[in-house]
């Protein structure tokens, strides 16, 4: 049976349209991605293949090259070899520090403000307390008075410190949409409780969530270098702030050793810029809004220009 011009017409206006799965995959995410992408692939397979980074060499203060592709420290320990191990312990601590803030903002600010009542009373004035604790100067108190610190507890110090702020914005969001028809709809119709928060609640917090867990993994890397900068950071182990706080004691800076200092002072500026990236994605992702406002001020740039 043939199907005539106007047949085929309807039938197209009446099958469903389909949305995009993904976001679009904006030239500002694209550049995010690949720059993490390749710091987070340096860091887990860098330490498989160098060698040991503690080894001293009678070659202190080598410049780049004769078998060393960074140069060594003053004690001749490679630094390429460090920076393997220190990308690895920078990105421990800041998945470690995510994932903690994530669960931790989570349950204090969606949970809460779902169920309401006296609990999300007694969950906010928890939350509220800890937001106004100061966290730099608790973070150094507790890891000035801990003598030997992991990579562990120094990610445990930060996270404490840093899932606060987030609890609050996941909260403020959270009773906005509890408040929408299709959940009151689906209150009405009988549905359970923990199906609502996950099925109705939680996948529009998905791009939040997302958004909040980019910056706390920003804020733990930004945090363990400042920790370690000052002497306060993990002992034993090799981090991006242990490298610059191994550097500052060797005079690197004085002895014009910039092989020592400037990787991984260059890896904390890339890896936080390519994590701002995702998360300024994320946010216009979240914001329509604020796409309309990148756009038309992307199109105001090119037609001056």
């Amino acid at each position: 049976m043939a199907i005539t011009t106007e047949g085929a017409a309807a039938v197209e206006k009446s099958a469903p349209v389909r949305r995009r799965a993904w976001p679009p995959l904006t030239l500002k995410l694209a550049v995010g991605l690949a720059v993490a992408g390749l710091i987070v692939l340096f860091g887990v397979l860098g330490p498989l293949l160098v060698g040991n980074p503690s080894t001293v060499r009678d070659i202190g203060l080598t410049a780049p090259g004769n078998g060393f592709l960074l140069g060594t420290t003053q004690s001749g320990q490679d630094v390429f070899a460090q920076l393997a191990y220190a990308t690895r312990g920078s990105l421990i601590i800041g998945v470690v520090v995510g994932a903690i803030t994530l669960l931790l903002s989570a349950f204090f600010g969606v949970v809460g403000a779902f169920v309401g009542g006296a609990t999300d009373e007694a969950f906010s004035l928890f939350t509220n307390i800890m937001l106004v604790i100061p966290g730099l100067p608790l973070v150094i108190v507790i890891s000035s008075y801990v003598p030997n610190k992991s990579i562990w507890l120094v990610a445990a110090v930060l996270a404490i410190t840093s899932w606060a702020g987030s609890a609050r914005v996941l909260r403020g969001f959270t009773l906005s949409v509890r408040s929408r028809d299709y959940v009151l709809a689906a209150r009405i119709g009988g549905e359970k409780r923990w199906r609502i928060l996950l099925v109705e609640i939680l996948p529009n917090l998905i791009p939040l969530l997302a958004s909040q867990v980019v910056f706390a993994v920003i804020f733990a890397i930004l945090g363990e270098a400042g920790l370690s900068f000052l002497g306060l950071g993990a002992s034993g182990s090799f981090t991006w702030g242990t490298m610059l706080f191994y550097a500052q004691n060797g005079l690197a800076l004085r002895l014009g050793a910039w092989w020592w200092f400037a990787p991984p002072g260059l890896a904390i500026a890339l890896f936080g810029a390519a994590l701002s990236l995702i998360n300024f994605s994320i946010d216009e992702i979240i914001n329509p809004k604020l796409r309309a406002q990148t756009r038309a001020e992307r199109n105001k740039w090119s037609v001056k220009a």
